[in-house]
């Protein structure tokens, strides 16, 4: 937990640390019963691969590797495919696609494979692609509920159908959807899991769970330490690799649902060249001068000649309501040295300017298990947010006040 209550009064922070640490209150503030969802992750692992078993996928085998695999879906669907494209790595032959659109990219044809995955199987861009491969002689494979418009789809393509049991909002289904997802890409021959991993990966989920258990208080609760280290901070989460940018991702995306917060993802070392100037602007609390040492100072015409203007904010405290910026680091131990050292050049750059650092750390043989730890933690870190903020985790006003005017 932060001890940095800059930008954020200490009767504020206190307040949200006490709302995490008063069950009645947290449970008042999660009608929708969010963290029972999260805590459901293990158990969704569990579900699919028995869903897996049960389903005929006989048409996906090594032998018959397609020369790509297109994933359709949206939001936790489409990051099952990122999650695909990580774990596969840069040494696969099958070109892993995310296709978050209405339509397939010109070149898919009957030599590539379509997996439609859809929670709740009624994801319109999603129906439109599983059309659309049927269309063009695919091999097309479904994942979602049973019954669906997309169960339809693939029972008319004669293409299989895991079915996915529901377990609540479709942002809380991650694992259910993935998992059917991986199996497919394992029988393809494009990933190596294997059942052991699987069954680490739900025990490190339920390890993850006890640990960010509602009863557990903040100081011992890793979710509900996260979660205040966020409390009005505007969060850059960066990853460290192709697996910590899927972490980052996923996080993002659970603060914008869950806690309603607005969030920036980026990754090493792209991010070292982009985001990073975010530091030396009005959301670093002690930015240092726009010109670094050794460059030219701003000549005639720049901004620095405009009256009223201060550029020079070196030493400036925060001002009432500031909103300062929150790092989060998630570090992946198989990344790459030098984006390892330029994590640590960040961490210096980012204590230099004030800006707070939260660092997650990736542990674990397996990527996925390793992913799934990370993963967990943030779901949760992302409701208690909510919970602290006073906000409703469960609740999507905005998103169905646009999709009704959409419609």
């Amino acid at each position: 937990m932060s001890d940095d209550l800059d930008g954020w009064g200490g009767a504020e922070f206190v307040l949200a640390a006490d709302r995490l640490d008063t069950p009645d209150v947290v449970e008042a503030a999660d009608p929708g019963d969010t963290l029972r969802q999260v805590a459901s992750a293990a158990a969704q692992v569990r579900t699919a691969l028995r869903s897996c078993a049960e389903t005929d996928l006989s048409a996906f085998t090594a032998e018959g590797r397609p020369r790509a695999i297109v994933v359709a879906g949206v939001g936790a669907s489409a990051l099952a495919g990122e999650m695909l494209n990580a774990l596969a790595g840069l040494s696969t032959p099958v070109q892993v696609v995310v296709s978050p659109a209405e339509r397939l990219p010109g070149w898919v044809g009957a030599t590539d494979a379509v997996i439609a995955v859809s929670s709740s199987g009624a994801t319109p861009e999603t129906l439109a692609i599983a059309t659309e491969a049927a269309r063009r002689g695919c091999r097309l494979a479904g994942v979602g509920a049973a019954g669906s418009p997309l169960h339809r789809i693939a029972e008319q393509a004669r293409a299989p159908f895991v079915p996915v049991v529901p377990a609540g909002l479709p942002r809380s289904m991650l694992w259910a959807v993935a998992v059917p997802l991986l199996v497919i890409a394992e029988r393809l021959g494009v990933t190596r899991i294997g059942a052991d991993t699987y069954e680490l990966t739900a025990t490190r989920l339920e390890e993850v769970s006890h640990q960010c258990r509602p009863a557990s208080e903040s100081f011992v609760n890793p979710g509900k330490s996260l979660a205040l280290d966020l409390v009005g901070a505007l969060p850059m989460v960066w990853g460290t690799s192709a697996l910590t940018k899927v972490a980052a991702r996923r996080f993002v995306g659970q603060l914008h649902e869950n806690a309603k917060y607005p969030a920036l993802w980026g990754v090493l070392p792209e991010a070292a060249h982009t985001q990073v100037a975010a530091f030396d602007g009005p959301f670093a609390p002690r930015s240092s001068r726009l010109s670094a040492p050794g460059q030219d100072a701003p000549g005639p015409g720049d901004v620095s000649d405009m009256s009223g203007w201060e550029l020079d904010y070196d030493d400036a405290e925060p001002a009432s309501g500031f909103t300062a910026l929150r790092l989060i680091l998630i570090a992946d131990p198989d990344e790459d040295q030098r984006v390892a050292a330029q994590r640590a050049a960040v961490t210096e750059l980012a204590g230099q300017r004030g800006v707070g650092i939260s660092e997650l750390a990736m542990d674990g043989e397996h990527p996925l298990v390793r992913l799934a730890g990370v993963i967990q933690l943030t779901d949760y870190a992302s409701v208690y947010l909510a919970v602290a903020s006073g906000i409703d985790p469960g609740q999507t006003v905005a998103i169905h006040d646009l999709q009704a005017r959409i419609e």
